[in-house]
């Protein structure tokens, strides 16, 4: 096959995938904070049944290091493609079933089970996801090109959010919120069926990476490349996984977090709100891209630092801005969080496998990578949303400022890492 054939084949697959697996995921964040709330936990408040719904989104981070390790295992010994159909048609079979899901009122305490059931599916397929398409755009890169290859994933992430958010915009403005809540949320759930399916055609074309038939040709892999990874690279594991929280707390304030504070306390119509983030999502492709083309020309490890000392200024104007009752300033927040975002998350992709071996490289930035998850993406949303309920909502953005300075340490500690076997 013809090299460019060959390469605009491979991003389109880790572009495509990513995009419907970041769709998938986001769906629920939406949904999570728009309806999940009272369609399936006990009417005790409405921020109590917010924060329970915020701990059924936060129960896929706690699966995502599960299916990263799982996952990670069979990338690293029989290859990336395989695994990656494998984690696309778990994630997708988990987001199609919720549609179907009974709701509190139907069946009581079940509903919220078989909830938390898939969202958990949903965590595991997404665990193997992220790496594995990072490292099918980085192997395959021609030298030089690293981390624009790399950013394909990435700008997977804001046209899931765009296709996610998008739908629910368009389904909010032709339907009532009786019919939204009844029936129509279940919308975008049942989509995800025809992405799912466009993404497999796509991986399924594609060859394995040269990397990986490389370092086969030279020695089998580990027989267990968890063991390997924590006894021989355990600093770069810590290191990887620090300097992947700064993203994860700043999208996920930026998105379920923002909506769920807009819609409800600050009074913001749901469609309005929609709106400005989505306006703002194209703040978060314009970051990638500035951030990816400037890795190539210094290194990832550079803009990865000056992200992450963003990020700490971006936390003390994160949450005035956010409360501030006017919607251009809530505009300009949450455009500056998403376009700063870009800086710490555009380079992860080739920043991250440059701190492990090509034999358990899959392993180590997946677990890096959703670990990091854990901590960003979960703990930081339900610290804001428990701060917002004790009337600290100005001071929420703080907790950006110290995912900012944890991922600063994490990267500068990388330094040393080497991806010598």
């Amino acid at each position: 096959m013809h090299p460019v054939r060959q390469h605009a084949r491979v991003l389109t697959a880790a572009l495509t995938g990513t995009a419907v697996e970041f769709y998938d995921f986001y769906i629920y964040a939406t949904a999570a904070a728009l309806v999940f709330g009272p369609l399936f936990f006990p009417a005790e408040s409405q921020s109590a049944q917010t924060m329970l719904a915020f701990l059924s989104f936060g129960l896929a981070f706690v699966a995502r290091p599960v299916g990263a390790i799982v996952f990670g295992h069979f990338g690293d010994r029989i290859g990336r493609k395989s695994t990656l159909v494998a984690s696309l048609m778990l994630m997708g079979l988990s987001t199609l079933l919720i549609a179907f899901l009974p709701t509190y009122a139907m069946v009581g305490w079940v509903a919220p089970l078989l909830l938390c059931v898939l969202r958990f599916g949903q965590g595991f397929g997404l665990g193997g996801e992220w790496g594995g398409a990072s490292l099918l755009a980085v192997e395959y890169a021609p030298k030089g090109w690293e981390a624009r290859f790399g950013s394909a994933p990435q700008f997977g992430a804001p046209v899931g959010f765009l296709a996610a958010n998008g739908l629910f915009l368009v389904l909010g403005l032709v339907l009532s919120d009786a019919e939204f809540k009844a029936w129509g949320w279940r919308i975008p759930f049942l989509a995800s069926a025809l992405l799912v399916g466009l993404g497999l055609w796509v991986r399924l074309r594609i060859a394995e990476t040269p990397a990986f038939r490389e370092a086969l040709s030279h020695k089998a892999p580990p027989a267990v490349p968890i063991a390997t990874l924590m006894t021989r690279h355990f600093g770069a594991v810590m290191a990887g996984t620090a300097g992947a929280v700064a993203c994860f707390a700043i999208f996920y304030l930026s998105t379920a977090y923002a909506l769920a504070q807009g819609t409800t306390t600050l009074g913001y119509a749901r469609e309005t709100f929609l709106a400005v983030q989505l306006g703002a999502n194209c703040f978060f492709a314009l970051g990638i891209l500035i951030a990816v083309i400037r890795a190539d020309r210094t290194s990832p490890r550079s803009v990865m630092l000056l992200g992450a000392g963003m990020t700490i200024v971006l936390g003390l104007l994160f949450g005035p801005g956010l409360t501030s009752g006017s919607l251009a300033l809530v505009f300009l927040t949450l455009s500056a969080a998403l376009l700063v975002m870009g800086f710490v998350y555009g380079p992860l992709g080739s920043w991250l496998p440059t701190l492990f071996p090509v034999t358990v490289r899959y392993s180590g930035i997946s677990l890096a990578f959703n670990v990091g998850g854990i901590v960003g993406g979960a703990l930081t949303p339900l610290g804001a949303q428990q701060m917002a309920q004790w009337g600290h909502a100005a001071q929420a953005g703080w907790l950006l400022s110290a995912a900012g300075l944890l991922t600063l340490v994490g990267v500068s500690l990388a330094r040393g890492q080497s991806a010598a076997a």
